[in-house]
């Protein structure tokens, strides 16, 4: 039965009920003249009027009766589940503790790999009809391991993802969590390059970074929180290289830095005024690669204590690089000079 056979044309519910004690007092009274079987408890009160329906007249004298609520009348308030249908009330503690521990990733790349590497995350999933045939695997899996999916139209999916350019598909995820620089160093190859994001919070620009990560073999990224890697908007412009990347944090940034020089990296910074041209410059083979926010740059006492200072060299008509574009070229030239 579906839930539109519980409302009426208004929208409302109905709820429905047995009528009970009325009818069993009525027992034994004499058709005809209404007199005789037991006084129900309501008599000894008082007279009771006849209940009336909206035409004045007395209802009907069936068992069911059906009366009509507006959905959240006399009703608990229930808590807003970010466009997840179908779930029963859950305590607000716990709904918070699982939305700091679940992130939304979307776009059909990303959500591809993220189901090839790690399907065991996804909580629920969300898809438009027409890129369903290319997830049948996903689906399959889903449906085997009673993992919640819905198939929705696009202002459904909007809700659900928090955004329009959901490109047809949205996970809700479990995040991972970083590892700490002492776990990295513990399983780090000879031969590596760390990525260090010092104040690079813009998704799109965290997401091209991710994915020139991915093509040129960098592993780790070195950020001030995990979290800023897992979100949406990164992980899609990403397009399913966040799946090869891995999150380090450590409690201060400047004093992870100095655990990997520790550990023999060599830390190499930017500038677009200062240093070593990247064209004439011999990146190390162990080295963490430390970029900055385009406005301010890297501060000045990471600069100050780097082991190497690159700018990459070109016709100086714009100041600088996009940060992510910057990335890419740089972890160009250390892949060119590095892979063996």
């Amino acid at each position: 039965m579906s839930d539109d056979d519980f409302k009426g044309k208004s929208g409302k519910v109905k709820v429905m009920y047995v009528r009970g004690g009325d009818d069993d007092d009525k027992r034994g009274r004499n058709p005809r003249t209404g007199k005789g079987g037991a006084k129900s408890k309501a008599s000894t009160s008082g007279k009771r009027r006849p209940a009336r329906d909206d035409r004045g007249g007395e209802r009907d004298r069936s068992p069911w009766r059906t009366v009509s609520r507006a959905p959240g009348d006399d009703a608990p308030t229930m808590p807003d589940h970010g466009g997840i249908s179908g779930k029963s009330f859950i305590d607000p503690e716990v709904l918070r503790r699982q939305r700091a521990e679940e992130t939304r990733v979307y776009g059909e790349n990303a959500c591809q790999a993220l189901f090839q590497n790690r399907p065991e995350s996804i909580v629920r999933a969300w898809f438009v009809q027409s890129v369903t045939p290319r997830f049948k695997e996903a689906l399959r899996w889903m449906a085997a391991n009673r993992k919640a999916y819905h198939v929705v139209d696009d202002a459904e999916l909007a809700k659900a993802s928090g955004t329009e350019h959901h490109g047809g598909v949205c996970f809700l995820i479990k995040k991972r969590n970083g590892l700490t620089v002492e776990q990295w160093i513990e399983q780090a190859p000879a031969q590596e390059c760390v990525l260090a994001l010092e104040e690079i919070g813009n998704p799109h620009n965290l997401g091209g970074i991710v994915r020139s990560c991915a093509h040129f073999g960098v592993r780790g990224v070195l950020v001030q929180d995990a979290a800023l890697l897992e979100s949406g908007a990164a992980v899609r412009t990403a397009a399913g290289g966040a799946e090869h990347v891995q999150a380090i944090t450590g409690p201060s940034f400047n004093g992870a830095l100095e655990q990997f020089r520790q550990a023999g990296y060599r830390i190499v910074t930017t500038s677009s005024h200062k240093g070593t041209p990247l064209s004439q410059a011999e990146l190390p083979e162990k080295m963490v690669l430390v970029l900055g926010q385009e406005q301010d740059g890297i501060s000045d006492a990471i600069f100050a204590n780097a082991d190497l200072s690159i700018s990459i060299d070109g016709t100086g008509k714009v100041e600088s690089l996009n940060v992510s574009v910057a990335a890419g070229v740089i972890l160009s030239n250390w892949w060119r000079q590095n892979s063996h």
